[in-house]
């Protein structure tokens, strides 16, 4: 004598069509079927993670933890409204980490960066122009501009000038050193 309640006739039969997997998946080896949903979720959760470590403009914003990100955090609020005669227009959404300069060819500043690979490789000794105490690791880029990355302070900021954007390049990067090092220290 079962404790639960009488069964209904027909009730497991039911039960199982409305359980039935769609013909789609049946014809997939079960193993797959599992592994259906949560690499679905999986793949949902990568595309939201991406839309929000990037910006609709395409910059890619960093995530400083720790002190990097208060050092990052104060630099936004000391950086101008203007940059060598071009106003400031930040991507969107708007992030503490990102700031830019101009419209079609424009000087981005990424502050919280991670150490680029390339101070390890051949790269390591390119130019690296000094500006009031503040060391600019340079890298010129295959569109003709160029990156400039401060090295020995407490987070690394990263200053991209595109081709044109500036009658020399480190004019952009050097406008900004006082900020720099008012803010981030080495």
């Amino acid at each position: 004598m079962s404790g639960g309640p009488p069964v209904r006739p027909g009730y497991h039969r039911r039960v199982a069509r409305e359980l039935r997997v769609p013909r789609a998946l049946a014809a997939l080896p079960a193993p797959v079927r599992w592994l259906a949903l949560p690499v679905a979720l999986t793949c949902t959760v990568v595309v939201l993670l991406g839309s929000w470590s990037a910006s609709d403009d395409g910059v890619e914003v960093p995530q400083p933890t720790g002190k990097a990100a208060g050092y990052c955090r104060k630099l936004a609020a000391a950086l101008p409204q203007e940059l060598l005669g071009h106003a400031r227009r930040d991507p969107s959404p708007a992030s503490p980490y990102v700031a830019a300069w101009g419209t079609t060819s424009r000087t981005v500043l990424r502050c919280g960066v991670d150490r680029p690979d390339e101070l390890n490789g051949e790269h390591a000794m390119d130019w690296s122009p000094t500006v009031d105490d503040v060391t600019w690791w340079s890298q010129k880029l295959t569109d003709g501009g160029y990156r400039f990355v401060t090295t020995q302070r407490s987070a690394y900021v990263e200053v991209t000038v595109p081709a044109g954007a500036a009658a020399n390049p480190f004019d952009p990067a050097a406008a900004l050193t006082g900020a720099v090092k008012a803010n981030i220290p080495g």
